[in-house]
């Protein structure tokens, strides 16, 4: 019988163990037996504090957003397609580069951006294609990658991209081995469906996996998607990275990890 890959499973913790302070989400995580976290914002601690939590837990930090504005603002979603706001982009990647390399982290969130009202889809979208080649030069001498992910226009109206294959476009113009797709698996079933098909057609540019279950963007096994099916086609097309939780329990996050028993994974 051939031997199933193991998949790695990191917790998201802007989203997972929010009954307690965030720092203390790492004991949590590792409690919990994850031996790996992801989390949008680490700006707003100290890099050494931050190092601290994870020694101190032994976790190793996988992945970190590019800095975003103000929860109701226009910069919500990031600065890459904001045909203004180039220099605030460009410090973004600087700033989300020192705290990547300074944590361990190989996966760094460039957050795409809304397309501001007034401005043409065509010129966000070039302003964000040259704002991502210009991302890639600076990350190409470090081991980080460079994620890119598509959000559903239902949670996210006006996000400059609408699909998966829409960021395997700029990942393919571009061409640089420091970029790569993030596979939302909530954003790409909520907006195209079909996410199996989707995630081996675009495999060779998949550089990170962050999965809930539609439609209420809870824990596996909450809604409408087959995760025995879609981990098994992780296994099968040799998936070696992590796969980050990105979902809101349903009740208390302990509990809902039971769907780890659940699933072969």
């Amino acid at each position: 019988m051939r031997e199933l890959i193991p998949l790695r499973l990191d917790a998201n913790l802007k989203w997972l163990f929010t009954e307690r302070p965030f720092l203390e989400r790492f004991d949590a995580a590792a409690a919990a037996g994850f031996a790996g976290v992801e989390y949008a914002n680490p700006y707003d601690f100290p890099l050494a504090q931050l190092r601290r939590c994870l020694a101190d837990a032994g976790l190793h930090q996988v992945l970190i957003n590019t800095p975003a504005g103000a929860s109701c603002s226009l910069t919500r979603f990031g600065y890459a397609c904001l045909p203004d706001a180039v220099g605030e982009f460009r410090d973004g990647i600087s700033r989300s580069l020192e705290y990547a390399t300074g944590l361990g982290a190989t996966r760094i969130h460039v957050m795409g951006g809304l397309v501001p009202e007034g401005v043409r889809w065509d010129r966000a979208f070039a302003t964000y294609v040259t704002n991502l080649a210009w991302a890639a030069e600076q990350a190409a001498s470090t081991d980080v990658i460079l994620v890119l992910e598509a959000l559903n226009q239902g949670d996210a109206p006006g996000f400059v991209l609408e699909s998966v294959e829409q960021a395997a476009s700029v990942v393919e113009a571009i061409g640089s081995e420091s970029l790569g797709i993030l596979y939302d698996v909530y954003h790409a079933q909520v907006q195209q469906g079909d996410v199996i098909s989707r995630l081996r057609n675009l495999f060779q540019h998949v550089a990170h996996v962050q999965i809930a279950d539609p439609p209420s963007r809870t824990e596996p096994g909450t809604g409408e998607i087959g995760w025995n099916s879609f981990f098994a086609e992780l296994r099968t097309l040799r998936y070696d990275g992590w796969i980050g939780l990105e979902y809101r329990p349903a009740k208390e996050t302990v509990a809902g990890l039971a769907w780890r028993d659940a699933f072969t994974i």
